[in-house]
């Protein structure tokens, strides 16, 4: 079984997948679009990785607040969790994703990513890390 893990932006959606014993996360690509509302080649894209690695779960990043409310941006997580569930038939777990573009951008800092080129891998290690995270609560009996 291969999970798929999404970090989900108004212009971006990060794309890791599972090992086939959903041990480890790996960074796949990142859907640039245009247009927020634009979404009908991001989800025919994510249809294409579904198959390719034939996924059986969709981990979405769930943005909420830092004091546990939702707010617009996880809102727009939830719209697009009903999205991917209507053209995939998979199951679409919400992983909470707090602080995890901030560690991502510290990990890429750490490794001496320059500034202007950190953009292109930030949304993709965003996406490892909110996979890896529910990964890891399946190992520990908590997912």
């Amino acid at each position: 079984m291969r999970i798929l893990g999404l970090d989900y932006g108004s212009k971006t959606v990060g794309v890791a997948v599972s090992d086939p014993l959903c041990l480890t996360a790996q960074g796949v690509e990142t859907i640039w679009r245009k247009q927020e509302n634009k979404l009908r080649q991001t989800l025919a894209r994510i249809e294409e990785l579904v198959s390719e690695y034939q996924v059986e779960r969709i981990v979405v990043g769930y943005p909420k607040n830092m004091n546990n409310t939702i707010g617009e941006r996880a809102e727009k997580s939830l719209e697009f969790k009903e999205m991917l569930e209507k053209r995939t038939g998979l199951p679409v777990v919400m992983w909470d994703e707090r602080l995890t573009t901030v560690e991502a951008n510290r990990t890429l800092i750490e490794v001496g990513v320059r500034r202007q080129n950190r953009k292109q891998y930030l949304d993709q290690l965003a996406a490892i890390f909110i996979l890896q995270g529910y990964l890891d609560s399946l190992t520990n009996g908590q997912g």
